[in-house]
Formats: C-alpha cells, structure tokens, sequence
C-alpha cells in the first residue's frame, strides 16, 4: 500500500482553526443563502443565489448543518430548517427531480435534518425523494438509469456518482421498514461495480447497457478528460462510494475493490496530495486541479476505517490526514475578502478535445468540494454520525 511517509498530517489545531473559519463563513453568507441556495460553484471566488432547482443545491443546507454541529448556533438551525421546506415543496411539486440525485440533494440537507433536529419534514421529504430515486430503476439491467428520458437507448446508463445517492435508500428502509428501498440499492451496487471498475482498478464515469436485454454494453466518459481516463472526482467518488457499499451491505468482495479503486487514485496524485481534474495529468502539468476530490476521497478512507484492522485503519486515517493537510495549507479559503465559499481551485467541468461536457466552474469553488472539506474535517474531529 503507499505511504507519503515525507507528508505531514493535519493537527487537531489546524481541523479546530478549519472548523472555526468555515463555520463563520456559512454564517456570514446565511444573509444571502437562507431564502436562496449557493449557485453549484463561485464565479471569479464567489458564490451566486439560485433557486432550489438545481442537483447540488443539498450540499449548501449540509453545510449549515455541519457549522450547527460545530458550533450550535441556532441561527443555522432556523436556516436549515427553511431550507427543509423548500425541499419538500420541491419533491411535492417535482422540481427539478427526475434524475438520480435525490442522495446529494436529500441526504445532506432532510436525513441530515432529521438525525440532528428531530426535523418531522425532512423525513417526509427525503422519503418521497427516496420514491423519486427508485422510480429510475430498471428491472432489465438491475440499475438505477442516471439522467434522461426513461427506457431511451442512448440514456440507458449509470454513473458512479450514484453510489453516493443509495444511501438515502437504505435509510428509507430503516426508517419504513419497507425492503424495496435496499433491494434496489444493494441490485444498483452489485451492477454499478461489476461495470464502473475497469481491470486496473481506474473507473468509467458512466457505464451504458443494452436496453432490451440489460447487458454490458460500453463505458464512456462525459467529464473526463478521455473515455480511457480516469476522472478524478469519479475516481474520488469511486473510494468514497465503495466505502458506503461496504456500510451497508457488508459484502466481503467490496474490500478489495475499495483498497484498489483507492490505491489507483493515490498512485496517481501530484506532490501535494491533490489531483489535477483528471488523473491523466500530473506535476509539471498546466491542467487544472480538482481539490474537491481531494476531500472526496479523505471521506471515503475515514469511513472505510471504521471496518478494517487496526493497521489498515491506521493506515487510512494516516492518508486522510495528510490529503486534508494539503488542502487546508494550500487551497482552503483563509480571507473573506477573496470569497465567499471554502476551498478554492476545484473543476465542476472542464472540456477536452475528447469529452462532450460543458465548461463552467474550472478553477473555483464548488458547493460539493466545500461541503466535502467540511464533512472530512467533522469526521477527523469526532466520532460523526453521518448524513448518509
């Protein structure tokens, strides 16, 4: 396994000062984002409002309810309460729901609501977000469809980013103690890392199926810098998603797969412990960087920790510290006056000569990579009870 034994390990100090900053500035932008939501990333260091019609407006509200763990401010918690009710009223009205990210947009803000306030509303809303995710299951490949019209061959896919969106279904499960939430999250696992995971352990973004008899079909990627490439935050996802696979099935063949999925992004970073958009480039390179995957992939080690030998554990909790080191040193926020949001020099999308996404958010922050930052932070400060 590798090791950085050169690396110097974030200190409790420096998780307390991180804690502090980031907590006061999500209650500082509370004047703008109580109402409105943080726009998916900054634009020249700062964060526009948006309605709650987008699929990361949940990492914002996750975001105040980690600056209430941390400091109890009860300014945060009326805020996240507002927030709830505009997520209700979005799944009661279909807002902006039909794709797979009811995960990203109900764990972090309702579940997260529910668990920490008792919150009756988050409930009902993150369960109806629940019946929204299962409603894009196909029987016929055994996988919950990404994004597009439903049954159309050219949408009949996945994308390893949905690994983060299951949770919200097994919690559905504990919370009814209805089984069809976790029957299709434990189908969707078992088909999304028989596909995404190539041979040398890089992953697809998005993997398609046939659509009548739900066979393998192709991997492609749409935010990487080639379909053979690894993308970094799918990557990051990747670690993070087979950590949360293990949680929650206890499945013994999934150990191995995180250790490799994990090895393959630490073997790939630069120096400084935080990888460029796509793990194609490396030092020297004019690309830029992803720190949000960065924090991604901390938060999937921290939680795999919780299942492995004391030495493997050790081991994880040793990479996370450094990851998290490096991104506090040289990309965390430290002035006000340079932005509003957390850790600058993420990538949303970033276009190539061989990829179809679009360009936005390259170089800035982004709403998941400061959430991300916030939760590894919360994770290296305590024993955390997480929102997904």
């Amino acid at each position: 396994m590798l090791t950085f034994p050169d690396k110097k390990e974030i200190t409790k100090e420096e998780i307390e000062a991180a804690l502090d900053f980031s907590s006061a500035q999500v209650i500082e932008n509370l004047a703008i984002f109580t109402h409105a939501f943080q726009k998916a990333y900054s634009e020249n260091g700062f964060y526009q409002p948006i309605p709650n019609n987008y699929w990361t407006t949940g990492f914002w509200t996750g975001e105040i309810w980690l600056a209430y763990e941390h400091t109890g401010d009860e300014r945060l918690r009326e805020a996240g309460e507002i927030q709830i009710d505009s997520f209700l009223e979005r799944i009661d009205k279909k807002i902006e729901v039909d794709h797979h990210d009811m995960g990203f947009l109900y764990s972090p803000s309702c579940v997260a609501g529910y668990k920490l306030v008792g919150s009756k509303k988050g409930r009902e809303a993150a369960i109806k977000a629940a019946d929204q995710l299962i409603s894009r299951f196909h029987p016929v490949g055994e996988f919950i469809q990404a994004w597009g019209t439903m049954d159309a061959p050219e949408n009949y896919r996945l994308i390893i980013d949905c690994l983060l969106n299951l949770p919200l279904l097994y919690w559905a499960s504990e919370e009814t103690g209805d089984d069809k939430y976790k029957t299709i999250a434990d189908k969707h696992i078992h088909t999304a890392l028989a596909n995404v995971i190539r041979e040398d352990y890089s992953t697809w973004h998005t993997f398609f199926f046939d659509s009548v008899t739900g066979a393998p079909h192709h991997g492609a990627t749409c935010q990487g810098y080639r379909d053979g490439s690894a993308w970094a935050r799918g990557q990051a996802w990747g670690v993070y998603g087979t950590a949360l696979a293990y949680k929650y099935t206890y499945r013994e063949e999934y150990l191995p797969i995180f250790k490799n999925v994990c090895e393959y992004f630490l073997a790939h970073l630069p120096k400084d412990l935080v990888p460029y958009w796509d793990l194609e480039f490396t030092d020297g390179s004019d690309q830029p960087r992803d720190s949000s995957s960065a924090s991604i992939a901390a938060c999937g080690m921290l939680e795999m920790a919780k299942y492995l030998t004391d030495e493997d554990s050790a081991h994880y909790r040793t990479l996370a510290r450094q990851i998290m080191k490096s991104v506090y040193d040289n990309y965390a926020v430290k002035d006000k006056k340079e932005s509003n949001g957390l850790v600058l020099h993420s990538t949303y999308s970033n276009h190539s000569p061989y990829n179809t996404c679009n360009h936005y958010g390259v170089d800035e922050c982004n709403s998941w990579g400061d959430y991300f930052y916030m939760e590894a932070l919360t994770r290296l400060k305590k024993d955390w009870r997480l929102y997904w």
